[in-house]
């Protein structure tokens, strides 16, 4: 019987596979009995191409992180229009994939495309002017602010029921029940309103640098 000229198996497919995993049931759900199952091979064949769960997920984590877009760094951009346009494209590749957050959260580790995504914003600060420090300090805030947003929907932590907040106990909470159907609204809306406010207090920071250096 001739082999077949594909593998059955590789990193992409498993990655595939545990990426849709994740999506419909979250991270505990990924286990190599089910990606075997999902793949329709054996469990210890998943071992020659990764060593562990954990191995699995970072690569999954990773293929997101790689989906962000960082070409606004490149060149000598403005450090503020760049940090807004790559906190958009960041937050959409993680919309898709809420639950894979927890290992981003992690930190970039060894994973290729977050240590990209990394380099590139530290490299667009302190090519912009800012100290190294700062830079850090910048990457990391944004991170945090980004990630946060993500984990989950402010909206639809309330219920639709207009009488599940009674006046009496939240009296300022009268509409609450609509926040629901109005997630996209709701949530895009803090999102842009926390980066407007994020971005406006590095720009003063990064003004009084600028004075501090030209009066030195």
């Amino acid at each position: 019987m001739a082999r077949p000229r594909k593998p059955l198996l590789s990193r992409a497919r498993i990655i595939g596979a545990a990426a849709a995993l994740v999506d419909a049931e979250g991270l505990e759900a990924v286990s190599t009995r089910r990606l075997a199952a999902a793949l329709g091979v054996s469990g210890p064949s998943l071992y020659n191409h990764f060593r562990t769960k954990d191995e699995i997920l970072e690569a999954v984590a990773d293929a997101v992180s790689a989906r962000v877009d960082l070409s606004m760094f490149e060149g000598d951009p403005d450090w503020r229009g760049a940090l807004h346009a790559w906190a958009h494209s960041y937050r959409d590749a993680l919309s898709d994939h809420p639950n894979i957050v927890p290992v981003l959260a992690r930190g970039p580790g060894r994973r290729p495309a977050g240590l990209r995504l990394a380099d590139a914003v530290f490299g667009a600060m302190t090519a912009a002017g800012w100290p190294p420090a700062q830079a850090t300090r910048i990457g990391a805030l944004m991170r945090y602010f980004i990630l946060g947003s993500a984990v989950a929907s402010f909206a639809r932590g309330f219920v639709d029921d207009e009488t599940a907040y009674d006046p009496a106990d939240y009296p300022h909470l009268g509409q609450a029940h609509l926040l629901a159907e109005r997630q996209r609204e709701v949530d895009e809306g803090a999102f842009e309103t926390g980066l407007a406010a994020l971005l406006d207090g590095l720009a003063l920071q990064y003004e009084a640098l600028k004075e501090t250096k030209e009066t030195a």
